[in-house]
């Protein structure tokens, strides 16, 4: 079964490796744990040297793909690579800051401790926000005593994304957009159509309001006809999946306004999702047929992390299968994920 396969037989499973997470090993290794436990499609943020991260892990997979079909895994040869780009600012591009040196002695810093990507440090060798690491999820923001946290944004140049198609493998892009932002959207799909035939996939997210369908459908009658498969990513609560099970519902009840509107196209959820989400499709007789695919960035990335940290301390080189049984923990960590969808 292709990736495409997968998607049109609601069996879609999509790895966020985040829109602004740039730490190289990580990136790399969850591509290939990922990959190996059967992950459709991999989307990482708009930077070459992440895309070549990926990349990386997705062709180190091939040397190990034969022994994940012995264990019972059901990998793809490879998955789609899809890049996110976005129409003008948004959470997902976006990274907290502060300076470090305004903290006082007593603090009891909240912010190291609920950030999800342990992107927030004070040690001898990291004192603040570790950069790569940060995805935006800005929990760190509310919880600072003293208010010192903010966060800058990343606007990235649709243009030279789209210029990539013709040197990387590049086969799926998602476009983020916002209620409000028709516009800024129209310029960036006028840039994005001409090059449709240079994909296999495309995608749309835009996070969830009460009046969002509405927002869509002036896009899909801007858009339409669309020649290549077209998903929407309902993105009910941006970057939470890793907080509990009540935070899958808004993506859900996304994806029920969204199949009243029977615009054509995939409905793939997104932001919230968890361990949960498939049993409450099922529950709701969604899955199938009206979700064909999900996505998991925060909870997918978060159930890997021990096993990435136990590789960090043992590890110079950060390559994750020359310790197999970490590589195998990871895949069947992943598997818990996957497997509800095959």
């Amino acid at each position: 079964m292709t990736p495409l396969e997968s998607l049109q037989q609601s069996r879609w499973f999509k790895l966020i490796c985040g829109a602004s997470y740039q730490h190289l090993p990580s990136i790399r290794n969850l591509a290939l744990i990922y990959t190996l436990a059967g992950a459709d499609c991999i989307d990482v943020a708009a930077d070459k040297a992440v895309i070549h991260s990926a990349l990386e892990g997705i062709k180190i997979a091939q040397n190990y793909r034969s022994n994940a079909i012995k264990k019972g895994y059901n990998p793809h040869s490879k998955p789609l690579l899809m890049v996110s780009i976005n129409d003008g600012e948004d959470p997902h591009f976006r990274k907290a800051y502060f300076n470090p040196n305004l903290c006082s002695i007593d603090c009891p810093r909240p912010c190291e401790k609920i950030c999800p990507a342990e992107a927030i440090k004070f040690n001898n060798l990291h004192q603040g926000v570790i950069e790569e690491l940060c995805y935006g999820c800005g929990r760190c923001l509310p919880i600072c005593p003293i208010n010192i946290i903010e966060t800058k944004s990343t606007i990235i140049s649709p243009q030279e994304v789209l210029q990539w198609l013709d040197i990387l493998p590049i086969n799926s892009i998602e476009i983020h957009t916002q209620q409000g932002h028709l516009d800024n959207f129209i310029r960036v799909w006028d840039m994005v159509k001409p090059r449709l035939n240079q994909l296999q996939l495309i995608a749309i997210s835009c996070p969830y309001t009460d009046t969002v369908t509405e927002y869509l459908t002036e896009i899909y009658q801007y858009i339409h006809p669309v020649n290549i498969p077209l998903i929407w990513q309902t993105d009910g609560r941006p970057m939470s999946g890793d907080i509990g099970s009540g935070t899958t519902h808004l993506t859900i009840k996304y994806a029920q306004k969204m199949k009243q509107t029977n615009l054509t196209g995939f409905i793939q959820l997104a932001g919230g999702t968890n361990e949960y989400t498939v049993e409450k499709l099922k529950a709701l007789n969604m899955l199938p047929p009206v979700v064909s695919g999900i996505a998991y960035g925060s909870k997918a990335r978060k159930i890997i992390s021990e096993i990435l940290q136990k590789l960090e301390e043992i590890s110079t080189n950060n390559q994750i299968e020359d310790y197999p049984e970490l590589l195998w923990q990871g895949v069947s960590q992943a598997f818990t994920l996957i497997s509800p969808l095959k």
